[in-house]
């Protein structure tokens, strides 16, 4: 099924060319020129990912991105020129999936939209052989891979698609050390095999959301310039 991409930027000229490049490399593709309109386009169309500018009149993308994640777990990707590491770390704390500066080629961008999209199991019907059991008891933690539900104490924990891809992978292998560039190369995929910043974000991200003391994990433990373990 052919993924659908929500492009929402002021810039004319650019939508028209990633429009047709994203065109000829399979993707349905619609564009917005206004944060306002971007979100009512997406409530129409349901797009499979948003790719969203930061500098807009009116409403910026910061304020989109809030609204977007009040009403739903889409994949996000920030395209903006805003290149300060102030302003990645914004982007992926207020709930985007990914953080690109412009300029890109569409290229890259098409690759980067894949990728997205595999971790969250949209637009795509391969999934890893190695997939984890329907339901995982850990705890107080019980995860539900094929509801995408997550609980701890009998409350719903609400995950973004990139955290529940991450919680998915530590929780398959349970008990064993995953290294850095493996995580990265099976959440982000291997073009983010150097990018470590991006998993001790998330691993943070699940931490607060999961742990009872997310200065004293009991879930995800840190194995010091290794990588990662879920469980004992």
């Amino acid at each position: 099924m052919t993924a659908t991409v929500l492009l929402i930027d002021d810039d004319i000229d650019l939508c028209k060319v990633m429009s047709l490049a994203l065109s000829k490399m399979n993707f349905g593709v619609e564009a917005a020129h206004d944060a306002i309109s971007g979100l009512q386009k997406a409530y129409a169309m349901r797009p499979d990912v948003v790719v969203l500018d930061v500098m807009m009149p009116d409403m910026d993308g910061w304020q989109a991105c809030e609204r977007f994640r009040e009403m739903t777990d889409i994949p996000i990707i920030f395209l903006t020129a805003l290149s300060d590491q102030a302003d990645v770390v914004r982007g992926l704390n207020l709930g985007a999936d990914d953080y690109i500066v412009k300029p890109v080629t569409a290229q890259e961008l098409g690759a980067r939209i894949r990728a997205v999209l595999r971790r969250s199991n949209r637009g795509s019907s391969g999934e890893n052989s190695q997939s984890p059991t329907p339901i995982l008891r850990y705890g107080d933690l019980v995860v539900d891979f094929d509801k995408y539900e997550v609980k701890i104490a009998d409350k719903r924990i609400d995950l973004s698609p990139t955290e529940f891809k991450l919680l998915s992978v530590l929780t398959r292998y349970k008990g064993r050390v995953l290294p850095h560039e493996f995580l990265l190369t099976e959440v982000w995929g291997p073009d983010y095999v150097g990018e470590i910043d991006y998993l001790r974000l998330y691993i943070s991200y699940l931490r607060r959301k999961l742990e009872t003391d997310p200065a004293k994990p009991k879930l995800i433990h840190n194995e010091w310039g290794v990588g990662y373990r879920f469980g004992s």
